[in-house]
């Protein structure tokens, strides 16, 4: 009788490989890094269009999946279909598990889009932004400048606002290159009078001292408020993206008196975010299960996201506060960054790979 186990055949050990591969690639993302890829210039200049980063699950804790029944190394849709990845047929309780640190202030965050209400909470889009805004905090802007606490807050070096740019000639792609604009980040007036731009505070200062420039002014909402922001009416609050609040973040175990007042400010993340079955508002009260609620407690933190480009990032000045539970993990480094106007080589922008992210 021989011992000699039988060979595998190559089909087979292709197979095994191809398991052990994509096992040990799902446990790394979710267990400790997750590769993204900033989309849009909400950030900019902090990061850019283009930039590939790793997203840190260790440093908040790993959450533990509340979808599980999911293809692996899937997010929403099968690769390349419009099928969904996953059933919500399972749904688990939010748990994470020990981090290095909690959400600290000012952290670049990856986050599931919280008004995203048709996808389970851990499967909706993942966002990047900067948590301005911790539990607790008391968050207001005033005339584009944003207090927290009531004290100035720290600002990003490579904070971006848009710009009034009247120059007393047009302007090339090439003259915006110079200053490290890109072609996304300008546009012309239809009477030719300037562009609207955005930049930072460095490039502006530069932009002044240029000849061909006749001003550059800051466009900062005065008054009257923004419809776009919905979860608390900004219309009747008269807030804008410029000056708005004060508006304090919710924090777990945070009661609150359901005055109208705080009825309009946080009905809406007690009905979406707090796990209640039958939130209603009826003539500026709360209702819970058809009870009138006098007064109400948290059940979780939120944080106050907002993006490095002010005037160029639907945030949580529109759409609300971020619920513990929607966090994915810390940005944390680049490990690519590709300019989609440049070409060959040149498309690499060398000096931004292993930069980590402040």
């Amino acid at each position: 009788m021989s011992n000699s186990k039988k060979k595998k055949s190559a089909a087979r050990e292709w197979i095994d490989a191809l398991v052990f591969a994509v096992v040990a690639a799902s446990l790394i993302r979710w267990l400790l890094l997750e590769p993204f890829t900033i989309p849009t210039a909400s950030m900019e200049k902090s990061l850019l269009v283009g930039d590939f980063l790793f997203v840190s699950k260790m440093h908040y804790g790993t959450r533990i999946p509340m979808t599980p029944l999911q293809v692996p190394l899937t997010h929403q849709k099968v690769w390349g279909t419009n099928m969904s990845s996953y059933s919500d047929a399972i749904q688990l309780p939010y748990y994470r598990l020990p981090g290095f640190s909690d959400v600290e202030r000012n952290d670049v965050v990856v986050f599931n889009y919280p008004v995203e209400f048709q996808y389970p909470a851990d499967l909706k889009t993942n966002y990047i932004k900067r948590a301005v805004g911790i539990s607790g905090d008391v968050i207001t802007i005033k005339n584009g400048d944003l207090f927290v606490n009531d004290e100035l807050a720290m600002q990003p070096e490579e904070m971006q606002y848009s710009y009034d740019l009247i120059t007393n000639r047009p302007l090339n792609a090439d003259f915006f290159k110079e200053y490290g604009i890109n072609q996304d980040s300008y546009m012309a007036f239809t009477n030719n009078s300037g562009y609207m731009i955005f930049a930072t505070d460095q490039v502006v200062e530069r932009l002044k001292s240029n000849p061909v420039v006749t001003s550059v002014t800051k466009r900062i909402m005065q008054s009257g408020g923004e419809a776009q922001i919905s979860f608390l009416d900004g219309m009747e609050l008269g807030w804008n993206r410029d000056n708005y609040g004060p508006l304090k973040v919710p924090a777990d175990g945070w009661t609150i008196e359901m005055t109208p007042e705080n009825v309009m400010r946080y009905s809406f993340t007690i009905e979406k975010y707090e796990g209640l079955e039958n939130v209603e508002v009826r003539e500026s009260q709360l209702f819970i299960d058809g009870q009138k609620v006098d007064s109400y407690t948290f059940k979780q933190n939120y944080y106050f996201m907002m993006g490095d480009n002010r005037h160029d990032s639907l945030d949580s000045r529109y759409w609300g506060f971020v619920p513990e539970d929607h966090i994915v993990g810390k940005a944390w480094f680049l490990w690519l960054s590709l300019d989609k106007y440049e070409s060959m080589f040149s498309k690499i922008r060398w000096s931004r790979i292993f930069k980590g992210i402040d």
